[in-house]
């Protein structure tokens, strides 16, 4: 069983893996630069960040 590009799904080329080409790479960096990609957070927006430092709290 080949490997097949995550976009295309076409078989992969050595050269451009775990893609097919270069259009198939610069096509998912496009979706990494818009944000379509995202790690998930469980961090809310209006928390505050945690310190970790005691002495630098009042």
């Amino acid at each position: 069983m080949s490997a097949t590009c995550p976009i295309c799904h076409r078989p992969t080329e050595a050269a451009f893996r775990p893609f097919c080409s270069r259009h198939c790479a610069d096509v998912d960096l496009g979706r990494w630069f818009n944000g379509n990609y995202r790690v998930p957070s469980f961090r809310q927006d209006n928390e505050e960040e945690l310190d970790d430092n005691p002495e630098s709290k009042g």
